[in-house]
């Protein structure tokens, strides 16, 4: 069993702080303003360890409004909550609003202890246990047991220790899956050793000598070494309250809100799609883009609320909404948050993250908006793990995703990622485009991208039936310019693979595309190959050629003659200048004579041997070489060894 993390929550000067030092004989008020003021700012720490062996970490609140943003950090990672209420005051304000953030948070358990019961008398006690069973009444605490406790005197403490004893024996907490998070909720510098941040690790382990990467941030840090509870260790899991020494930063790139994670686990994003309770104490409703101040693990950031079905949200009511942030954070899914508002600040709704890497959704509601926001609350709210990852292929359309990509959205890595991906790939719903990165793109999505390559061939064939089709990246571009090229490879391979579509040397054809002319086409292709063998070795150039067949249209012109070239009967020798085949091969063996004669040729010799002019000998020689009839050394050429 992994440890379990108990918190304090409650209002301002109702007794935590003594009740945890009384607890565990542990002062967690370590600033000398905390002690000068006699309240608590900054999260404190101590440990109790339990009769059946086990230990617990506890983390004390601040109970002030004023650090309000302090007790939601420590909210994080808390497995059961000690729900502090002072018996000479009952439910406060602060009472109301901690209790409101750890319902928000996920606390699902907890205690509930009524402090100094040594300052009222008993019918007054009674008034107050009355008050709080109506005020837990249908919550996450309506079961949880009542403690009375003095801090001052001891009395209720050793029934506190066997509640809790009791209840860790009957909770099975498992170790949280997943690679090792630990959202910072303080850093400072020691002396000899460098940057320590604490907090309490959320998942996964990690142990000294391994590299953590601080997010938002790109930075990478090495784990010099670990403590916790003050003693040193050398491997930590989920649960612990964790100090880690990190070699390679410095506390100035440190600070609260950023999580220490292995590389690559988590992506930081500036969106969140996000399931939202609008607290039913709230007084307005919630306007959309309304500016927020949003709470998750151990930062608070300033952004807006975008409301994807409507323009207000009511209290009381729940929606699937977009936080656009600020900052970046690095999170995953079914992590929980909770939003204040921005002035005055208070609490007024939380929930649960379904989306850390979402698009941005429209500004403006059209029915295939809402009919796409009816999608988000189906798959991400209440579907199914292959739900979410046909949503998340859908959402991420031509590009595809990774496996890596996948399982950052779904917060699922290594054998228990393949195994929910093992199900979509059986049935087909997506297919795999690249096996060296395991990108996936929903099966749809890949029809679509076939049907539009099939769509573009036809209307290339239509519009220029003499030319073969179209070179991979024309037809890519066509298709859709920001796709992936890997996708694009994979479509384009199934449909040559069924015989959709043929590759003619560099060119893509639909399979039924066969080059037809017309009668004044042929005429035109008659004459232009006629007019190139009567030219001979003094070939015209291709402004001269346009100039002679001006009465045919230009596009004509360049069509005809890419097809004299791609069947052989023409022969490009330079931008310019074409050859009749005919007149060029002749040339060709009347060079490699003359080579293998005198055991060279120069420009001068080749001039003598054709009686051409520099114009053509020097485009014709480095064509020779170009096709690999000879190799230029120097001035001069020779033969090429023909494999």
């Amino acid at each position: 069993m992994r440890e379990i993390v108990l918190g304090t929550a409650g209002h301002v000067d109702h007794g935590k702080t003594s009740f945890v030092r009384a607890l565990t004989g542990i002062e967690t008020d370590r600033l000398k303003e905390e002690k000068k003021r006699g309240i608590t700012i900054e999260l404190g720490f101590a440990f109790l360890d339990l009769p059946c062996g086990h230990r617990l970490g506890i983390v004390d609140v601040p109970g002030h409004e004023k650090f309000v943003k302090n007790m939601v950090a420590g909210v994080t990672g808390m497995d059961m909550l000690a729900f502090i209420i002072a018996a000479d005051e009952g439910i406060m304000p602060q009472t109301r609003e901690h209790f409101e953030i750890c319902s928000l948070m996920g606390v699902k358990q907890g205690i509930i202890i009524v402090t100094k019961i040594d300052l009222v008398e008993p019918d007054w006690l009674e008034m107050v246990d009355e008050e709080i069973l109506q005020f837990c009444e249908g919550s996450f605490l309506e079961e949880a047991p009542v403690v009375h406790v003095s801090s001052t005197t001891g009395e209720g403490l050793e029934e506190v220790r066997e509640r809790l004893d009791q209840f860790v024996i009957e909770h099975d907490f498992r170790e949280a899956f997943g690679p090792f998070r630990l959202p910072v909720d303080r850093s400072f510098a020691m002396k000899g050793f460098g940057a320590v941040v604490t907090g309490t690790s959320i998942s996964g382990r990690t142990s000294v000598g391994e590299e953590l990467q601080l997010y938002p941030a790109e930075q990478v840090a090495k784990v010099r070494g670990i403590q916790v509870h003050s003693k040193s260790v050398e491997e930590v899991e989920a649960g612990h309250r964790t100090a880690i020494n990190l070699q390679g930063t410095d506390t100035a790139d440190i600070e609260r809100g950023m999580v220490i994670a292995p590389a690559g686990v988590l992506e930081p994003s500036y969106m969140l799609d996000c399931q939202l309770l609008y607290l039913g104490s709230n007084t307005r409703p919630l306007k959309h883009r309304a500016r927020i101040r949003v709470h998750i693990g151990t930062s608070e950031v300033i952004g807006r609320v975008s409301l994807l079905d409507r323009d207000k949200l009511q209290p009381g009511d729940e929606a699937v909404v977009q936080l656009l942030l600020e900052k970046k954070v690095a999170v995953w899914p079914d992590d929980r948050y909770v939003i204040r508002s921005y002035s005055p600040v208070a609490t007024i709704g939380g929930g649960t993250i379904l989306g850390n890497l979402p698009f941005r959704k429209r500004k403006r509601l059209s029915e295939n908006d809402r009919k796409y926001n009816l999608t988000l609350n189906t798959s991400l709210l209440k579907g199914s793990v292959e739900e979410k990852i046909l949503f998340f292929l859908r959402e991420s359309g031509e590009g595809g995703l990774t496996a890596d990509d996948l399982g950052i959205r779904l917060g699922l890595f290594g054998k228990h990622l393949k195994k929910v991906l093992n199900d979509p790939l059986s049935t087909r719903k997506m297919v795999v485009v690249d096996s060296p990165t395991q990108r996936y793109v929903i099966s749809d999505i890949a029809e679509e991208i076939k049907a539009a390559i099939i769509a573009r061939l036809e209307e290339y064939h239509r519009s220029s039936p003499l030319q073969i089709g179209l070179v991979k990246e024309e037809l890519r571009s066509a298709v859709g310019r920001r796709m992936d090229t890997r996708v694009f490879k994979y479509c384009l391979n199934e449909l040559l693979r069924k015989g959709v579509v043929v590759q003619e040397e560099s060119a893509i054809r639909m399979e039924s595309h066969q080059v037809a002319l017309k009668a004044d086409e042929k005429k035109l292709q008659r004459e232009l190959a006629e007019w190139y063998r009567e030219k001979g070795l003094s070939t015209p150039t291709l402004k001269e050629t346009m100039s002679q067949f001006s009465d045919y249209p230009a596009s004509l012109l360049k069509e005809v003659l890419g097809l004299l070239l791609r069947e052989g009967e023409l022969v490009k020798v330079s931008e310019t200048l074409y050859y009749s085949q005919q007149v060029i091969t002749p040339l060709i063996e009347s060079v490699k004579e003359a080579i293998e004669r005198e055991g060279e040729i120069d420009a001068p010799r080749f001039k003598a041997l054709t009686g051409l002019t520099r114009k053509f000998s020097i485009p014709i020689l480095e064509y020779l070489d170009r096709i690999k009839v000879t190799m230029r050394i120097g001035d001069k050429r020779i033969l090429r060894k023909q494999s």
